[in-house]
């Protein structure tokens, strides 16, 4: 700030503000948690209704001012049908969760959790039964510059079934394929200066069970993973991961039988990014199950929007967790940005917005599937969830934070 008074005496003075949000840095994948071997907790499953506790903030080279950590929370050999509630110690418990799962299902999901102010961040077990649980922290956010967030709308850099970026074949049992990160999508991506790559990656058509994990091209393969499947199971999941230093990504395949994969990219982090990640108490955006403007299954083919941030062009994207249940039939839930504005909304005036070819997660009849979303603004603030299924579902949406320009 420079002042001169009315005698031409000029004054100078400086302060630096730090404002709420925080740049990323990629880390790992490590593992932090495994109660099956006692990694960062006892060896025992997680009781009925309790917490299992895990310090970040100075941990392995994290830094003490952490404010959140990306993770990949793994539920396996669960007693009962529940769900976990990931978040900051102690703050108030939210009512949202981050993982649902069935009795003895093995089911993924990353989390962007937020770091207590003594470091640590807690895991509670909402169900009746106890289960084990895994954690892997793939990257931390802090007020420290680093590496901001781009979002993009979604885009499919890999399918195997189809011979996408990949020859059109299976992933063969313990092996692995490098895909390109830098300079792809069309030149969207930057052909150089990625961090970390926010994906989204799917498991389909499993010739036996076993897991996916991706990491940075040229690293050792992680003791961590990102994708948990069963024989033939469809399942996707939400990574975000290191990019390696020639602009590549590897899949690796830890089953011992062949899968295939698929791989849609939805942001990337960088230094020349603007937006920082500010996370909020998480709070429920829609649950169609609810009565509302929006309540009553969602129809196949059909989508449904929320203006989440229309007339703010700083906010780029946005945190979700998108849960899909009470499923009639199989399919899959896109999740893009929409072309119309909230005003052609209001006076009936939109026009169908084109859905990417992309998915975010995938269910079969009966399930609930729960997914993080990585959700570009576009350029009008309001964000499409399409039901690609073959029959009606009901749809829940959490909000847990938002990437700004600062």
């Amino acid at each position: 700030m420079t002042v001169t008074d009315n005698l031409g005496n000029t004054y100078t003075n400086t302060i630096t503000a730090i404002t709420a949000g925080s740049d990323y840095t990629a880390y790992g994948p490590t593992r932090v948690l495994d109660t099956r071997y006692g990694t960062g907790a006892p060896k025992a499953p997680v009781k009925p209704r309790s917490i299992t506790q895990v310090t970040f903030a100075g941990n392995g080279g994290i830094p003490k001012d952490v404010t959140a950590v990306v993770l990949n929370v793994t539920v396996t050999e669960p007693t009962a049908a529940g769900d976990i509630i990931v978040y900051g110690d102690g703050s108030p418990r939210p009512s949202t969760s981050n993982v649902n799962f069935v009795k003895g299902q093995t089911v993924p999901n990353q989390v962007i959790a937020p770091v207590g102010p003594d470091g640590k961040v807690d895991f509670y077990n909402a169900s009746t039964g106890s289960t084990d649980l895994i954690a892997d922290v793939a990257g931390y956010f802090t007020q420290t510059s680093s590496s901001g967030y781009s979002a993009l709308t979604p885009y499919r850099l890999v399918d195997t079934r189809y011979g996408t970026g990949e020859p059109k074949r299976p992933l063969a049992g313990k092996s692995s394929f490098a895909v390109q990160i830098a300079g792809n999508d069309g030149g969207k991506l930057p052909a150089s200066g990625i961090t970390a790559v926010a994906l989204n990656i799917t498991s389909t058509g499993s010739q036996g069970s076993g897991f996916l994990t991706a990491y940075g091209d040229g690293s050792a393969t992680p003791t961590a993973s990102n994708v948990n499947f069963t024989t033939n199971q469809t399942i996707a999941n939400s990574v975000i991961t290191p990019v390696g230093s020639d602009g590549k990504v590897r899949v690796y395949n830890g089953s011992t039988k062949a899968t295939s994969v698929v791989v849609d990219v939805v942001g990337y982090y960088s230094a020349a990014g603007a937006s920082a990640y500010v996370p909020v108490a998480p709070y429920r955006l829609l649950d169609t199950r609810q009565p509302g403007p929006d309540s009553g299954p969602l129809p196949e083919g059909d989508y449904t929007y929320i203006a989440l941030s229309p007339g703010v062009p700083d906010i780029n994207g946005f945190v979700l967790n998108a849960t899909v249940t009470e499923t009639t039939g199989s399919g899959f839930l896109t999740v893009s940005p929409d072309s119309n504005t909230l005003t052609q909304y209001q006076d009936h005036t939109e026009s169908r917005p084109a859905k990417p070819s992309a998915s975010t997660l995938n269910w079969t009849k009966g399930a609930t599937v729960p997914n993080l979303v990585q959700a570009s603004a576009g350029t009008n603030g309001i964000v499409d969830f399409w039901n690609s299924g073959s029959g009606d579902i009901a749809l829940v949406v959490d909000m847990f934070g938002f990437y700004e320009e600062g």
